[in-house]
């Protein structure tokens, strides 16, 4: 009964919301054709939510976007991936507009950005603006649809967010009326755990498309599951969905998420608006190590100690379920969309009494979640402050010897364990390694590959700010970025030149190009590497013209190219 009531009252207060949404603040349309979705607002992505929707463009660049309601164009940002050409709108109602992945702003806008470009010599710029320096009514042509920045095909990414706190919220339900829906979330696979140490699962008999992996037990949706899974203790469950609309054939999040045991409500999530400081928290709400593992996403229905994610809800347990008594317990994950839409998903865990290892941690190694942790050991230190770790976590600290030319590998966990910002590694730099202490950085291992996390070299150490738990080494990088000239033959009757800039170790840190010695304007794209000068719009008119692009890296390597043109 009490969470019957607390589920009345949960709606009541989404039902408030979203009244105060659609009566309140009013929107025009961003297109002056149908609006079709390729993405929405709260999808789970690496290491974020997805903060706005995405509006499908008819697969071309340089529709013209509409301002949606009156106010200014307060800011313009230029990034090589992110948003790419980034456009703010402060409206009149108190929520601010931010419009990414543009193909060009309107020109006079376009004339300040390029001039601040100039004067700063950088393509990455930001520029401000007064009230009435750019003020937009409802209906305005503001820019115009690209495919810039981290984008993979012509769309808007499209936020609306509170001017006060800058938090973003879901535009949908302003759109509710241009856009359908009749079609339901669905879930392709369930997932069913213990509770380390304290709960245990298992299946009673082999089943097609029933896998264990680690304690874990994944099951495929379209399965009868009534009598495979049996637990003993505290346990809890994932599901890995997906939500559809009509004319499209992209999936989306699911706004809402329930699950139920034995009719009463265990946990829920309700994916309506966060905060940019929240968006690392999705790494705790998922199944961290099976993304990494799978690709797939698993949200989990219970909640860790310190994941204070606002979109998540649960029971006095946190989502945990005890299994006490050997008779069926009934789940249900109940799926709904914004416009109602609804699916549910059934299955049944046995009770059954099994043997639960017991455990009795080494304090040496166990990183207590609710205090600060310091892990030192002959040179090597590992500082988490207080609040990073999610849950405990007890360290499986080894030292794994590697080739003689290379450094050990230091092993902090078995598997990758998010945190949720940084934690500072310290690791003791071995006197073979023989090279300039500038040149050496901090790298995750993931398998063969090594994943760069920057560091800083100090009596004989390099110390370095790191996002999960895992295993660490320490590599250098000597070797300069590559410069690759893309169809250089058509460089003049194109009047572009084209490059491709990489690097195999660290990443790009900047580049500078010039031409007849003076900085000119190449713009640079990370999703494809390019480097890209119009000649004719910086201004360079025909004749014999030298050409010099220098590009650096993390670790302070430069290349140095040079080309007649």
């Amino acid at each position: 009964m009490k969470h019957t009531l607390l589920y009345i009252i949960g709606l009541l207060f989404g039902c408030v919301s979203l009244v105060a949404q659609t009566t309140g603040p009013r929107f025009g349309v961003p297109f002056d054709f149908p609006l079709y979705l390729s993405g929405n607002f709260g999808e789970l992505r690496s290491n974020h939510f997805h903060g706005g929707l995405d509006f499908k463009t008819q697969g071309v660049v340089g529709k013209p976007l509409l301002a949606i309601a009156d106010g200014y164009i307060s800011k313009v940002t230029v990034t090589p991936g992110g948003y790419g050409n980034a456009l703010y709108i402060t409206h009149d109602n108190g929520y601010t507009s931010v419009h990414g992945h543009l193909d060009r702003f309107l020109p006079e806008i376009a004339r300040l950005v390029h001039e601040k470009q100039y004067a700063e010599q950088s393509f990455v710029v930001t520029l401000e603006f007064a009230p009435e320096e750019f003020p937009v009514r409802q209906g305005d042509v503001v820019a115009y649809a690209g495919n810039s920045g981290y984008s993979f095909g012509p769309h808007l990414h499209m936020e609306i967010r509170t001017t006060d706190t800058n938090e973003p919220i879901d535009p949908l339900p302003f759109y509710k009326d241009k856009i359908v829906d009749n079609i339901a979330p669905r879930a392709t696979r369930i997932m069913v755990y213990g509770d380390e140490y304290k709960g245990k699962v298992s299946l009673n008999k082999p089943i097609k498309g029933a896998t264990e992996i680690n304690g874990k037990i994944i099951v495929n949706c379209q399965l009868s599951i009534v009598n495979c899974l049996e637990a003993w203790g505290r346990i809890s469950t994932a599901i890995s969905a997906n939500d559809y609309m009509n004319g499209t054939t992209n999936n989306y999040g699911v706004r809402y998420v329930r699950l139920y045991v034995d009719d009463q409500l265990v946990s829920s999530s309700d994916v309506d608006r966060f905060s940019f400081d929240e968006n690392r928290l999705i790494n705790s709400w998922t199944d961290y190590a099976e993304q990494r593992r799978s690709g797939r996403w698993y949200m989990r229905s219970a909640i860790a100690e310190n994941n204070d994610l606002r979109m998540l809800h649960a029971d006095t347990d946190r989502g945990w379920v005890t299994i006490n008594e050997e008779r069926d317990y009934h789940f249900r994950y109940e799926l709904e969309d914004l416009y109602g839409n609804r699916s549910n998903y059934r299955f049944v865990v046995r009770g059954k009494r099994m043997d639960i290892p017991q455990h009795l941690p080494d304090y040496y190694y166990l990183m207590d979640a609710s205090r600060p942790n310091r892990f030192y050991t002959q040179g090597f230190e590992l500082w988490i402050p207080k609040g990073e770790l999610f849950d405990d976590v007890e360290l499986a600290y080894d030292v794994i010897p590697s080739a003689a030319d290379q450094a050990p590998h230091y092993q902090l966990t078995h598997s990758r364990i998010p945190l949720r910002k940084a934690a500072e590694i310290t690791i003791p730099v071995s006197p073979r390694q023989g090279t300039d202490p500038k040149k050496l950085y901090v790298a995750r291992v993931d398998g063969n590959g090594r994943a760069y996390c920057g560091g800083t070299y100090k009596y004989g150490r390099i110390t370095a700010n790191i996002t999960e738990l895992g295993t660490y080494t320490v590599c250098a990088d000597t070797v300069a970025p590559k410069i690759t000239p893309i169809g250089s033959t058509s460089w003049r009757k194109q009047g572009r030149i084209v490059l491709r800039i990489a690097d195999g170790q660290t990443g790009i840190r900047d580049y500078r190009g010039t031409i007849d010695g003076r900085w000119v304007l190449f713009q640079y794209s990370s999703k494809n590497a390019r480097l890209t000068c119009d000649l004719k719009a910086e201004g360079i008119g025909p004749g014999h013209h030298h050409v010099e692009i220098k590009v650096t890296d993390m670790r302070g390597n430069v290349r140095v190219v040079s080309y007649e043109l």
